[in-house]
């Protein structure tokens, strides 16, 4: 964490650095920045967002610095200086991204080597108990329970049902109207020969007594003509 502040605060130094560097015609070849390693991954995400505000803060010197060589007589000396200890502040930082960035990279590689080969254990560990265990006797087939009927059907085959026994009483009753009608029948029909019988008996019976008092009118008729 010392060599990460200490290179943080290349940021916050670099300005001075350059308003030497620009009184001075002696050419400045940066050094390699030697970034010592993460130790962790909390680490290694702290460096990477320091790196973002460190990056902020050489932008904001910059542009500092390069009002200040507008003050300058050799303007343009000053910004060729100022434009490369910018581009050193910001190597530097890129140097620190880039090994942080490696070791999360390396760490997310370990942790999925890792539960591979945890995972391959117990899969191996799992064959090995199933292995060592007796075989399993054989399991008696299990009935299949019949199929349900189906709800449509069921109500297709009540329907019809029903359908059959009205039609049964339909005709039961028309029988039995048949019948009726034929007993009714019957009935008027021997009413109206009881009817004519009496008819004809009154005929007959008022014949015979006509008959009596034309006979007793013809007996009657000689003896007044006496």
């Amino acid at each position: 964490m010392k060599a990460q502040s200490a290179l943080s605060k290349t940021a916050g130094a670099w300005l001075a650095a350059v308003a030497l560097a620009a009184c001075s015609s002696a050419p400045q070849v940066p050094a390699k920045v030697a970034v010592p390693p993460s130790q962790s991954v909390a680490q290694a995400n702290q460096r990477l967002a320091r790196v973002a505000k460190e990056r902020a803060a050489i932008e904001a010197h910059y542009a500092e610095a390069e009002h200040a060589c507008y003050q300058r007589f050799f303007v343009n000396h000053c910004l060729d200086k100022i434009k490369e200890s910018r581009r050193t502040a910001l190597a530097e930082q890129r140097a620190i991204e880039i090994e942080a960035s490696h070791f999360l990279r390396q760490a997310r590689v370990d942790e999925r080597d890792r539960a591979m080969a945890e995972a391959d254990a117990r899969y191996k560990e799992e064959e090995a108990r199933l292995a060592a265990e007796p075989p399993q006797p054989p399991r008696a087939p299990t009935e299949v329970p019949p199929p349900r009927p189906s709800p449509v059907a069921e109500r297709v085959a009540k329907h019809n049902e029903k359908m059959r026994e009205v039609e049964a009483r339909e005709r039961a009753e028309a029988g039995k109207r048949a019948e009726n009608v034929a007993a009714f029948n019957k009935r008027k029909a021997e009413a109206e020969a009881r009817q004519r019988e009496v008819a004809r008996r009154k005929a007959e019976k008022a014949a015979k007594e006509q008959a009596k008092e034309e006979a007793k009118e013809q007996k009657a008729a000689p003896a007044n003509s006496q």
